[in-house]
């Protein structure tokens, strides 16, 4: 039933402030942008990065924000763990979770972004093991 990640969307009260600082840590703007709602498209499969503008949040299916992070935490893929906090702590984030190791070649952290989302960060071993599989739909060893 479940086929993959499609769309996660991120809630911002300052919703130009929030495309901004996640065009900074991505690395590329917004593909689309209008005034409630604006989406990236990032990664090895390019999945969807939305920013839902608050002002809107109650019209779009969004939650109204609040003022301390919660819910479920989505962890994308990095490279480099403790590279990635570090940038996001120099963009202005916070820690949620520390580093830590989730079993054999998992390891994750948290932040929360400017904005009091939590942005899950991961290195994990099985999604390197689908994207070096490519197409032939055989796990390749993990480097």
């Amino acid at each position: 039933m479940l086929r993959g990640m499609s769309t996660v969307a991120l809630l911002a009260n300052d919703f130009e402030g929030a495309k901004r600082w996640y065009t900074e840590l991505l690395g590329v703007a917004p593909y689309f942008d209008q005034p409630w709602y604006a989406e990236f498209r990032i990664g090895d499969y390019q999945h969807e990065l939305g920013i839902l503008n608050g002002e809107f949040a109650g019209q779009l299916g969004g939650v109204p924000a609040t003022d301390r992070p919660g819910g479920v935490v989505l962890y994308w893929q990095v490279d480099d763990l403790d590279a990635a906090i570090v940038r996001t702590l120099e963009l202005g984030a916070t820690v949620f979770q520390p580093a830590r190791e989730f079993g054999e070649g998992f390891t994750g952290a948290s932040v929360v972004d400017p904005f009091g989302n939590v942005l899950g960060l991961m290195h994990n071993a099985h999604y390197l093991e689908v994207l070096a599989a490519g197409t032939t739909g055989t796990p390749a060893p993990v480097r």
